[in-house]
């Protein structure tokens, strides 16, 4: 797994109930008897940074000393500086027990020059960890130097000072630990890194259930990136809405306004031309672009396909219709248009088989369980290990990202499963799936890949919906759930 992926399921374990400081004391056990199943009781010295490395090196040293080992604990940084309250308090723990008679020597470290080569046979790296990006300042660097001249074990924690935790590659220098202990999984980077860095990896348990990586939670929404404080107009996401006909003229723009409320920056729906005064009627935010006639037909694809060019993501098929040159339309539509796209609701109806994996770009579909049978000849079952199955089936099958859509929303690609439990009862009112598309479209315009932008969507849509049912119980409709989008993120 990635960085970002274990802090995903720090925070959504701690959403689950389980404190953050269970997890860090797991952790810090864990390290210990590691450590403890190599050597003897003797001389361990552990470096420690201001994060929950370091916090992580603090509970490791308690649990050291109740099995007969002597500690130095040397923190390289300002306590006040220390960024966790989980690695705040185990540091105020450690201080009250070198107030006692247990061999334990704590030191506070700003200044490298104040680090001298150690004897200990045991070393700690508890410094950065996945924290680590570029060239490494002081004291770090000085102490990594420090690290690697002594004689004794080198046990690093997670990752190894230096070792960039995604590529698994040193810019300037780190740590060459003979052990590495990792925590939940194996990060990425500890599997590309060197052996000359990482040495032998051992992975602890540290009670993080499946279940916080299997489901969608608050953490994953640490996925979004930050917005470019310098971004002008279109820099944060362009998405085009081809949908609407005469019977559906509400679906394509509740989808370009819940984009919006996903943070992109232009929005436009492009639908026939009789309803493009009625959508730009229901807010002054929308752009609609008209196209020929009454329904898309094939006369539209080509300046579609070219309009398209201008856009980060496309989203196909809200309110469509089910006119037989639709269908030619919509199929064409999917294999040219060069950019991601949703394809949602009577799109999916219509594709013609080996459409979409004619597509070179992400794609994601949003059925619910009708448009799955219609999409796949296949009625999804109750039981929900069966349906994952069928869904990563489809999946696999037409080489996109499913996300069915349910009481328990099912998202899929290839091998990867995730699972959203957000949402409620009042999302039964039609127009909450033209939000979800719209949702997922602006996403993938933000650069995030297929199976991730419908799981983070899928999760927000429903946190809405969520938001809505408190104000308003059941009785709410898509509009008013749209309002709600922003305060999610």
């Amino acid at each position: 797994m990635t960085p970002k992926d274990m802090m995903v399921a720090d925070a959504n374990a701690e959403a689950m109930g389980i404190p953050r400081t269970s997890l860090m004391e797991n952790a810090g056990r864990g390290l210990s008897q590691v450590i403890s199943q190599h050597k003897e009781p003797c001389k361990v010295t552990i470096y420690a940074g201001n994060g929950g490395n370091g916090g992580d090196g603090f509970v490791a040293a308690r649990y050291l000393l109740n099995m007969g080992f002597e500690v130095g604990v040397y923190l390289l940084s300002d306590p006040a500086l220390i960024k966790s309250r989980e690695a705040r308090l185990n540091w105020e723990v450690l201080q009250s027990i070198s107030k006692g008679t247990s061999p334990l020597k704590v030191e506070v470290l700003k200044d490298s020059a104040y680090l001298h080569p150690t004897s200990a046979e045991v070393v700690v790296d508890a410094l950065l960890g996945t924290g680590v990006r570029g060239n490494l300042r002081e004291p770090v660097s000085t102490a990594v130097d420090v690290i690697n001249q002594a004689r004794g074990l080198k046990v690093a924690v997670d990752m190894p000072t230096g070792v960039d935790p995604g590529s698994g590659m040193v810019d300037d220098k780190a740590v060459r630990a003979d052990i590495t202990v990792t925590f939940h999984k194996v990060k990425v980077g500890l599997n590309i890194a060197s052996v000359e860095y990482v040495g032998s990896i051992e992975v602890c348990d540290i009670g993080i259930p499946l279940e916080a990586e299997l489901f969608t939670g608050p953490g994953d929404l640490l996925r979004r990136g930050r917005r470019d404080e310098k971004s002008h107009k279109g820099q944060n996401g362009k998405v085009l809405v081809i949908g609407g006909s005469k019977e559906y003229s509400g679906a394509p723009a509740l989808a370009a306004l819940a984009a919006l409320g996903g943070g992109v920056d232009i929005s436009v729906v492009a639908c026939p031309k009789e309803l493009s005064p009625i959508i730009r009627s229901y807010s002054p935010d929308l752009i609609v672009h008209r196209l020929s006639n009454e329904f898309l037909n094939p006369k539209d694809t080509e300046e579609l396909i070219k309009l398209s060019e201008k856009f980060d993501a496309v989203v196909l098929g809200c309110g469509i219709g089910r006119e037989e040159e639709t269908a030619l339309a919509v199929n064409d539509l999917v294999v040219e248009i060069g950019k991601p796209m949703v394809i949602d609701a009577d799109a999916l109806k219509m594709l013609g088989p080996g459409v979409i994996p004619r597509r070179i770009h992400d794609t994601v579909i949003t059925p619910h369980a009708g448009e799955f049978y219609e999409f796949s000849g296949r009625t999804p079952p109750q039981d929900l290990q069966d349906k994952m199955e069928m869904v990563k089936e489809v999946a696999l099958e037409s080489e996109s990202t499913v996300l069915l859509k349910g009481a328990v929303d099912i998202i899929a690609r290839t091998d990867r499963i995730k699972l959203n439990r957000t949402g409620n009862p009042g999302m039964s009112v039609g127009g909450t799936g033209d939000c979800l598309a719209g949702l997922t479209g602006a996403l993938l315009a933000q650069g995030h890949g297929g199976f991730e932008a419908a799981f983070l969507a899928a999760y927000i849509n429903g946190m809405a919906g969520d938001l809505a049912a408190e104000e308003y119980g059941y009785n709410f409709s898509a509009t008013d759930l749209l309002s709600y989008i922003p305060r999610i993120f």
